[in-house]
Order: structure tokens, then C-alpha cells, then sequence
């Protein structure tokens, strides 16, 4: 009976991912503050910055929901009410404009943005708009580790190259704020050459240059 109960309870589990779905791909994080810095550095910007940030996945392989998605792409731009990921401020409610790819169905984009929301505990669930975009997405540009490139519509930019010593300002740097996306199978910080969002729907644009405030990774659900 006992291994007869495991084996049920393996196949609901199997079951529970099936519902799902088996999906891949890369993801790009910009926020607008130091995501690899020193105490000195995040001190000086907690509270000030890091209210934004941008959020993109690329599908290369599965589906969500019994979806397709491979070969789309979603972007998520926010704005929160305080410093993404400061532990002593909340920044929820935080406002989302989602950016889907214009090559998905309808289907397929609300199981992108769907996919998208499971990943972020809450933080891209109060929408306040989405738009149709063509989302270029190129991760390790010319076969060079930590340099990608997004670009979602006239809406987001952002460009990113690896870290290297010239980047270590304090000596004493490390991940001082992890991704907003939970899961990720390899995240790696790199510094944003630009990171910019100029839509209408947030009350504000913004583009920064040379910030240490990118994450470039890959995840597998």
C-alpha cells in the first residue's frame, strides 16, 4: 500500500506540472538601481530609486496551459511604490504594463502574461495596460557571455555587456538585490550600456546609462 501511495502521489504530481506545462528560454531584468553594488552604493539609492525595472522573457521551447509559446516573447515594465527589493519597504500595489509579442494569438498572450505573473509573487498583477509590439530579444550577442540586447517596439531598449574590473567601485561589491523572478535556472548580473522605457501609461519615461542594474540569465519550469 505505501509504495502503491507513492507512486499515486508521483503521478499527481506529474499531473500537476503537465497542467502547466514544460517551458524554457532566457530572461533579461533592467532595475533602476545597482542590482551588483556595495552597502555604501545601495544605501545611498534605497529609497530614492529603484522603483522600475523591466522584466523580459524569451520562450525558446514549451507551452503554459496547454499553450504553445515557443519562439514568443513578453516584457513586463513596473513601477513600484519603493525600491525593488529593499526587505524594510513594501512596494506593492506596483503598476505593470505588459509588452506582448505581436506574433502571438490572443491565446497566446494572456498565457504569456499569465506565465509571466506566476513567476513574480504578485508584483505584475495590477495591470494597467498591455501592448502589441515586435520584441527583439538576443541573448549572448556575437557569442559574448553577458551581452544582450531587447527591444520591445518604440517602447523598451535595453542593452547589456559583462562586468568587468572597471566595475568594481567599492572592491567589497556583490548581488545586493537578487531577480524579481523567482525560478531562474542562471542569473548573472552585467551592467545596463542602456536601459530606457518611454510608453505613456506610468506617469513617467526614464533611460540610464552604465548601471550595474541588469540580471541576464535563463529558466526551465
Amino acid at each position: 500500500m505505501k509504495g502503491r501511495g507513492l507512486f499515486l502521489f508521483g503521478v499527481l504530481l506529474l499531473a500537476a506540472g503537465a497542467a502547466q506545462g514544460q517551458i524554457s528560454g532566457n530572461y533579461l531584468e533592467f532595475r533602476t538601481a545597482d542590482v551588483y553594488t556595495g552597502p555604501c552604493f545601495a544605501n545611498a539609492e534605497v529609497g530614492l530609486t529603484g522603483q522600475e525595472a523591466v522584466l523580459a522573457w524569451q520562450i525558446t521551447s514549451g507551452a503554459w496551459s496547454g499553450v504553445p509559446l515557443e519562439g514568443l516573447a513578453v516584457v513586463a515594465v513596473v513601477k513600484a511604490r519603493a525600491t525593488l527589493g529593499d526587505p524594510y519597504a513594501n512596494p506593492l500595489p506596483a503598476n505593470t504594463v505588459f509588452i506582448v509579442d505581436q506574433h502571438a494569438s490572443e491565446a497566446q498572450r494572456t498565457a504569456l502574461m499569465r506565465f509571466a505573473q506566476a513567476q513574480t509573487a504578485g508584483l505584475l498583477n495590477n495591470v494597467v495596460a498591455v501592448e502589441v509590439a515586435p520584441i527583439r530579444f538576443a541573448m549572448d550577442e556575437a557569442g559574448r557571455h553577458g551581452y544582450a540586447r531587447l527591444e520591445a517596439g518604440d517602447l523598451v531598449r535595453l542593452a547589456t555587456r559583462a562586468l568587468t574590473r572597471a566595475d568594481h567601485f567599492c572592491t567589497n561589491e556583490v548581488v545586493y538585490y537578487p531577480p524579481l523572478a523567482s525560478g531562474l535556472k542562471h542569473a548573472m548580473p552585467v551592467v545596463a550600456v542602456e536601459g530606457s522605457y518611454r510608453g505613456n501609461h506610468l506617469g513617467m519615461t526614464w533611460r540610464e546609462n552604465d548601471r550595474r542594474g541588469s540580471f541576464a540569465g535563463s529558466f526551465a519550469y
